[in-house]
Formats: structure tokens, C-alpha cells, sequence
């Protein structure tokens, strides 16, 4: 994992989210899980070799955020926005998170073929969050401050971890730094407050949901990325263009590549970004 500051971890080179922790005077706090279960494990490890591990904040529901929950059952309490406690582990129509998970095994972590637990044995037991927030919250754990900010955008239920002592925030899936964007239940006018929030911390450093550790300039990025998005749709809108018509001249396929392991997935990521923002943008005006 790469060491962001004297006490703070993240790892941005495994397939899925941006997981990591912060070691404190009175043990660790893990932000996000691997989802991959050989990196799940070893980050555990590393976290009890420093202490036990107090808190394991979950900064949003979808699977590449929460899968290695399950081994990680030391923790002494999970914690997470009521929105992604309500939709932990849930089965789409589009995606089985389970079965997303198990797929990217023989490719991207074969060795964790035998601890990948089955379905049955998963969902028993997933470590779902205990602690549950529907706004903001500030946790104390020895020497660290934890403040926990409601970022709704990606997903309305969606958190940073801003820990002023390190000068550091976990901006989870508000930041796609330098891969593209998953746009599919975005609430993009929430999620470029949520950025203009972010901009008003005093860091060093963001730690992005995806690709590598930035500072406060790449939240621009991110903005004018969104804001890109948004206005292609609508114009190609106004000018009678259909869905399918949107997704077949979409020019930002040659922007960015999808993150570390996903990379097949462009299209589908684009054939979805696409259709989220139509549906959302062709609706009737209300009065």
C-alpha cells in the first residue's frame, strides 16, 4: 500500500475502489475495503499488526466498496450512511454484486480463489454497518479526528472521511482521478456541491475513490468532467438525437480508460452513462 502521510494508507493499484485506513494512538481506522479477498486479508493484517481496528467506514454501497467487509469481522463496528445500509449487497436488474465480485477472481486474484467465500456463506454474514448516519458525524479515536461528510452525488448516500490531523480526505467515488466516470444513479447538481464542500478543506491531499492519490486541483477536474457530460447529453437533446444515437457518437470513449482491471468495460460504462443522463434530461420539465 502507498504511504500517503506518516499515519495514513491507501492502496490505488488493485482492481476496485481506493480502500484504506489511518493508524491512530488508540488503534486504526479503515476507510472501504478490497475488494479482492488476498488484498482484503493482508489489509487487515496490516491494520491489527497497528492495532485493533475501532472503526471501518463504508463510503458507499456499491460492491467494489464493501465486498471485503466479510473478512473483515474484527472490526469493532462498521459504519456507513443509512442509503448505502439499505442497499448493501443488493441485486439490480443491470448487476448481481456478488456474482461482479466472483468474476474478476481468476483474473485478478486467482490465489484467492479458495477464501472467496460462496453465496450462501456470504450472505449470512456479509459485516453489514452497524453504526448508520444520515448526515454528518465527527468521530474522536485517540489522536485523530474523523470528520465523516455527507457527499450525495455518485450515490446520495455517499461520504468522505476528512482527518484534519493529516491533512488528508478520502473523497471516495466523488473523484474518478484520470478514469472514467460511473454516472448510472448520479445526482450530478448534488455531486458538484458535494466537490465545491471538498474545495473548502484544508488538505494536502484527496484520496479518489479510483486511480492515483491528487490534491484539491483535480476536484476541478471532476467538475468540469461532470459538467461535460451533462451538457453533451442535453444538447444532443435539443437536436432530436435519440438514446441510441447518444451512446454511438459518444465522444468520451477517448478521454479517459476505465480503471485497473475494468478496462473491457468501457462501452457498458458509457452505454449506461448515456442512458442514465437521457432519462434524466428528456423528462418533462416540471412547472
Amino acid at each position: 500500500m502507498e504511504q500517503v502521510t506518516r499515519n495514513v494508507f491507501a492502496e490505488t493499484k488493485i482492481r476496485g475502489c481506493n480502500p484504506g485506513y489511518v493508524v491512530t494512538s488508540d488503534g486504526v481506522v479503515v476507510i472501504d475495503t478490497p475488494q479482492l479477498p488476498t488484498h482484503a486479508v493482508k489489509m487487515r493484517e496490516a491494520c491489527e499488526a497497528r492495532g485493533p481496528i475501532r472503526y471501518l467506514i463504508n463510503t458507499e454501497f456499491h460492491v467494489d466498496h464493501i465486498f471485503g467487509n466479510f473478512f473483515f469481522k474484527s472490526a469493532e463496528h462498521v459504519l456507513a450512511h443509512q442509503i448505502t445500509a439499505d442497499n448493501f449487497m443488493t441485486v439490480y436488474p443491470e448487476i448481481n454484486p456478488y456474482n461482479y465480485a466472483k468474476e474478476a477472481m481468476p483474473t485478478d486474484d486467482p490465489d484467492g480463489i479458495p477464501i472467496f467465500p460462496d453465496e450462501n456463506e456470504y450472505f449470512a454474514d456479509p459485516n453489514r454497518p452497524d453504526v448508520l448516519i444520515t448526515g454528518d458525524t465527527t468521530l474522536t479515536v485517540g489522536d485523530h479526528t474523523f470528520h465523516v461528510l455527507h457527499t450525495p452525488g455518485h450515490t446520495l448516500g455517499e461520504l468522505a472521511v476528512y482527518v484534519p490531523e493529516e491533512r488528508v480526505v478520502f473523497a471516495s467515488d466523488t473523484v474518478f482521478n484520470g478514469c472514467q466516470t460511473w454516472l448510472y444513479v448520479s445526482d450530478i447538481p448534488a455531486w458538484i456541491a458535494s466537490l465545491e464542500r471538498l474545495m473548502g478543506l484544508d488538505v494536502d491531499y484527496v484520496i479518489p475513490g479510483h486511480g492515483d492519490v491528487t490534491t484539491k486541483a483535480e476536484l476541478n477536474v471532476q467538475r468540469a468532467f461532470l459538467m461535460e457530460w451533462e451538457t453533451s447529453i442535453a444538447v444532443a437533446i435539443s437536436k432530436g438525437w435519440t438514446k441510441e444515437e447518444c451512446i454511438e457518437r459518444n465522444e468520451f470513449r477517448s478521454r479517459f480508460s476505465v480503471d485497473i482491471g475494468q478496462e473491457y468495460m468501457l462501452d457498458h460504462v458509457i452505454e449506461n452513462n448515456v442512458r442514465a443522463l437521457y432519462d434524466r434530461l428528456s423528462a418533462p420539465m416540471k412547472p
